[in-house]
């Protein structure tokens, strides 16, 4: 749509609203006459407009309430034309830049993952064929374990699916209470709450921080989640952000408030997109010196790291310092919905405060179980964190020996840039009809322009060979494509 067509559309819109106005002031039937309507709006209009072009004979507009029948109008008509171009112009925008987000139609297969069955894309079906998942985000394969898969069995024949309401009516049972307790215990906290995802405990939590503490400054993580963003946003508080894990900008932004004005850290323990870690131990010496709370997102951690699965403040040693831990149990803990953990008077007004908790219903009874067995098996196995240890540390080594562009990751996330959008998704489609191998294109607005990539989430269940084949195919690729090899990473921190 160019620029000189949204102008005369807007003009043309209120042309239309001013035509419609005159024959609802008519009690006749009313004969729009298509030029009187274009001269409302502009007169060469149709001659570049697919709105307009499309209209091409007068409507009829009637107005007869007693038979309860009002015949769709030219405005009306017009309208949806309208309305559906800047849709479709919207869409067309985001392809065009290789932006465009296709939905995978997956099929997994319980005792077979990370192989599932491929279906096609968004609407479009294939010929279903297997292929090799290399960037989910159920890092252990926990959502087949079968510890959960029994603990759902038991929970759908004991207590059915839906939780049926919202925790404050009818939606709270025996799962909920105990995985709530199961959580506070695994962080060191007093008290959880459990929410629907990752995003709303985040989003639901920052904002309630507002009602509670509206002039709380809160000093924000530049690579902090959407989930963060929006609920610091909600919050209506103070904003300030920070780079990336840099400790001295953010001592400096500490410095600059009164010590008995309210302040808070938001921040993740392991940034998703680049693979980073935050300096736990550093942050909450910081957040001592200068009074202020923490809240850490540990939503790519739990599961993951600590001797409990409880995330980096337990492998850190930091868990009792971090004032508020978030967390979820569709990553790591392969099951669904997201959590808070924090003292018992802040988790209770998050409780009370919080729309993004109060207005929903409960996460159903059976999801309750199976996370609830997935985190009381992690907090005693190692073995699944130990061996996706190994396979993200081989993973790099083989990416580093063929020179392929692999981000300074000092955790289980491994980044490959590229740096392009189209050569990035060029990237991912090769790998899948050339190598039945799925990875999913990462782009703005997820990361910075320029610094588009593949994220490869190597897991326990993948094998050598399977890493070899991967880093064999990306080589391949890269040489097809005339991707640049051995270059600089340094400059990317997110």
């Amino acid at each position: 749509m160019s620029a000189v067509c949204q102008q005369t559309c807007s003009r043309f819109s209120a042309g239309l609203r001013q035509a419609a106005a005159a024959a609802a002031s008519r009690a006749s039937p009313l004969t729009v006459n298509l030029s009187e309507v274009k001269e409302a709006a502009v007169e060469s209009f149709a001659h570049f407009c697919p709105v307009m072009s499309a209209v091409e004979k007068p409507v009829l507009i009637h107005n007869d309430l007693d038979e309860g029948a009002v015949k769709r109008s030219l405005v009306t008509r017009v309208a949806d034309k309208m309305y559906e171009t800047k849709f479709e112009y919207n869409i067309e925008k985001l392809k065009n830049e290789g932006r465009y987000r296709y939905f995978a139609n997956l099929q997994r297969h319980v005792g077979t993952f990370p192989r599932a069955t491929f279906r096609g894309q968004n609407d479009e079906s294939t010929v279903p064929r297997e292929v090799m998942v290399f960037c989910s985000n159920d890092y252990l394969g926990m959502g087949q374990n079968p510890a959960v898969l029994k603990a759902c069995h038991e929970a759908i024949d004991t207590s059915g699916t839906g939780a049926g309401g919202t925790r404050n009516i009818s939606g709270t049972t025996k799962y909920h209470v105990e995985l709530e307790q199961e959580l506070a215990m695994n962080h060191e906290k007093e008290s959880a709450l459990v929410f629907s995802s990752g995003y709303v405990a985040n989003e639901a939590a920052l904002s309630a921080v507002g009602k509670i503490m509206p002039d709380c400054v809160m000093i924000s993580d530049s690579g902090n989640h959407s989930s963060m963003i929006e609920g610091i946003r909600h919050s209506g508080c103070e904003k300030v952000i920070f780079k990336n894990n840099n400790l001295e900008q953010l001592e400096a932004i500490l410095k600059s408030y009164p010590l008995e004005r309210p302040k808070m850290i938001i921040f993740e323990s392991v940034y998703s997109m680049a693979g980073s870690i935050a300096p736990m131990t550093e942050i909450c010496d910081l957040a001592e010196k200068y009074n202020a709370l923490t809240f850490c997102d540990e939503v790519h951690a739990v599961g993951m790291y600590g001797d409990h699965g409880a995330g980096v403040a337990e492998r850190d040693g930091v868990a009792d310092r971090i004032d508020i831990i978030s967390g979820t149990l569709g990553k790591a803990y392969g099951v669904f919905g997201g959590y808070v953990a924090a003292s018992s008077n802040f988790i209770d007004c998050v409780r009370s405060y919080a729309a993004g908790f109060i207005f929903t219903t409960a996460i159903p009874p059976v999801v309750a179980a199976g996370a609830l067995a997935s985190v009381r098996y992690l907090r005693h196995s190692g073995v699944e964190r130990e061996m996706q240890q190994l396979r993200a540390k081989q993973l790099k080594a083989k990416l580093a020996a063929k020179g392929l562009p692999a981000m300074n990751s000092t955790s289980h996330i491994v980044p490959v840039l590229v740096r392009d959008p189209v050569k990035v998704k060029q990237v991912t489609d090769k790998l899948l009809e050339e190598y039945n191998i799925y990875l999913q294109p990462i782009n703005y607005p997820t990361v910075p322009r320029g610094t588009e990539r593949v994220r490869i989430t190597p897991l326990p269940l993948h094998s050598e060979k399977d890493l070899d084949m991967l880093v064999s195919a990306l080589d391949n690729i890269w040489e097809d494509l005339e991707l640049p090899r051995n270059v600089p990473v340094d400059d990317v921190t997110e």
